[in-house]
């Protein structure tokens, strides 16, 4: 069963996560989003559920404007070549429906069965706005509560930094 905004906001106040939740209509692209980002102070995101040739899957999480080449990715990763997950793929693994794909679905990722690949971008603005698990509301936190998250979820980020042309480097 997949959790509720709620149980996501519960869980970030157990673990002492400051945050702070805007109401909204729903969104289903970045492009969507830019009128409500100018309510809304700091980093604002895409999130993309991926799929490597051999099955494994992974979430990556950018700030909105960087560039991100997909193919470099996959490459820098031997991972063959991505693709996007099926949406009955997504919502199996991690409990939300296209459009409302976001770092915090990785509370419904208890096998462990998605990767996470994390801009690094993400962990030099403050605060960093994520949707909490539904596409009609934005949820703020800070970096440290980002990090502070991932790690109450068992889900150790790879980073990597991208440069204009979206080429990624990792970070160590």
């Amino acid at each position: 069963m997949a959790a509720t905004r709620q149980e996501l906001l519960d869980m970030l106040d157990r673990l002492g996560v400051a945050h702070r939740t805007h109401d909204h209509a729903p969104v289903f692209t970045v492009a969507e989003s830019t009128s409500i980002k100018l309510d809304m102070p700091g980093g604002h995101t895409k999130n993309l559920f991926l799929k490597d040739k051999a099955g494994r899957l992974f979430l990556l999480c950018a700030l909105a404007e960087t560039k991100i080449s997909l193919n470099a990715l996959a490459k820098t990763m031997k991972a063959g070549r991505f693709s996007f997950g099926a949406p009955d793929l997504l919502f199996d693994a991690l409990g939300v429906t296209p459009g409302s794909v976001t770092v915090f679905a990785l509370i419904n990722d208890t096998l462990g069965r998605v990767g996470l690949l994390l801009d690094d971008a993400l962990l030099h603005v403050d605060p960093v706005n994520f949707h909490p698990l539904a596409n009609n509301a934005t949820t703020a936190v800070s970096p440290a509560g980002l990090l502070a998250f991932l790690d109450a979820t068992g889900h150790a980020p790879q980073r990597f930094r991208f440069d204009a042309d979206g080429v990624p480097a990792a970070v160590e």
